[in-house]
């Protein structure tokens, strides 16, 4: 009967590319790494690696290792999952990175419920990926697609952008201009207006922009400041325009602190997702945070 171990071996020497490797991440000898490549090879009468200056698979050992993979790793949770159960009552602990707005919006709500002691911190997507990679952080709530090994991205909630002002703004020039199709005076009246950003290089006002007038915007925001609270706040206290996430502003729209001024001809899109590398996370805490995210 082949060895399970054989297997994990095998799995660690592919992923690492060395027997030294391997036998760090498995603690046991590279003799005994060795020992177990070639009883797995003599059991399945096939040869998996090429001893090479550096370990290469073969073919074979290619295809080997698609089969053998996610069996052995959903074993692996198996067996974590349950030395947990079995050794500690405690609740695990979850490390996720998130941006600010989202997470204020829409998750921080349900996070008192959630079977686990989570540690939050905020930053932008390219940062909280690279530290994912490094292990430094078990999830990502990512506002784009960074392709990085082992990690996956699972879809959360897509973000519609829209414009809004303060409830006292008028908007009757604007929306008879929208109703002639006179867009280039449609964009000049938006342009006029007293503007909040998030960023100096406007990526969000710039997606507007492009879906709905094809280029461009041409303008120089009076406020920056890296926090759409404190904008919409700003502008429910005060006046100025700002474009921000559907989810922001639904509760404000409806009470009359804010105005919806335009969501574009075109919807201004933008999918959030969930990442984190299925390699290195129990199933259990994936359930957590997809459930704290109302994944369903």
């Amino acid at each position: 009967m082949v060895n399970l171990e054989w297997y994990r071996t095998f799995k660690a020497v592919y992923q690492t590319g060395s027997l030294t490797a391997a036998a760090k991440l498995l603690f046991i000898s590279q003799p005994n790494v060795s020992q177990h490549l070639s009883a797995l090879e003599a059991h399945i009468g096939k040869q998996l690696f090429e001893r090479k200056p550096k370990i290469v698979p073969t073919d074979y050992g290619k295809q080997f290792y698609t089969q053998v993979v996610e069996p052995l790793e959903k074993l692996e949770n198996v067996e974590s999952e349950f030395r947990h159960l079995c050794m500690t009552k405690q609740l695990p602990n979850i490390h996720i990175g998130t941006v600010k707005e989202y997470f204020q919006a829409e998750v921080a709500r349900r996070i008192s419920s959630a079977p686990a002691n989570f540690i939050v911190e905020f930053g932008l997507t390219k940062d909280l990926i690279s530290r994912l990679q490094k292990n430094d952080l078990d999830f990502v709530i990512a506002t784009q697609l960074i392709e990085e090994k082992n990690i996956i991205y699972e879809p959360i909630v897509t973000e519609h952008f829209l414009v809004v002002s303060h409830p006292d703004l008028d908007l009757r020039p604007f929306k008879n201009f929208l109703k002639k199709k006179e867009m280039a005076l449609a964009e000049a009246w938006l342009l006029e207006q007293q503007w909040f950003a998030y960023s100096s290089d406007l990526p969000v006002i710039r997606r507007f922009w492009r879906e709905n007038f094809r280029k461009r915007p041409a303008l120089k925001p009076q406020f920056t400041i890296p926090d759409s609270g404190i904008i919409l706040e700003a502008i429910r206290h005060g006046k100025g325009v700002a474009i921000t996430a559907d989810y922001m502003v639904r509760e404000s729209i409806k009470n009359g602190e804010l105005k919806e001024v335009w969501k574009g001809i075109v919807p201004a899109l933008n999918t959030l997702y969930l990442a984190y590398d299925p390699t290195k996370t129990a199933s259990n805490r994936v359930k957590i945070v997809r459930d704290l995210l109302d994944m369903h």
